[in-house]
């Protein structure tokens, strides 16, 4: 069973020579863990170059099942393991 809230957040978004970022920052100690799903509401998507808007919304969290979790892990590990295909050569071609 899945179970959905919803809480206010902040929305900062900033693109400067220096940056380009977005954030959100949920109001309260709410712990997001992996399966969760964070929606914001009427959040603004993009700023002109050389600004930074910060604006107050509503996000609804809807807690992932333990299937969620699992399928999330389980996701996340698979393509980590993506990285650690490497090879050792001295780059020279034979």
């Amino acid at each position: 069973m899945r179970r959905t809230f919803d809480v206010p957040c902040t929305v900062e978004i900033e693109q400067t020579s220096e940056t380009l970022h977005a954030h959100v920052v949920l109001d309260g100690d709410i712990e997001i863990r992996a399966g969760d799903e964070v929606l914001v509401h009427d959040a603004p998507t993009q700023v002109e170059f050389g600004e930074r808007l910060v604006v107050r919304r509503t996000a609804t969290v809807t807690r992932g099942s333990l299937l969620d979790r699992l399928r999330a892990w389980a996701g996340g590990y698979l393509e980590l393991t993506e990285l650690y295909e490497v090879s050792f050569s001295d780059g020279r071609a034979t």
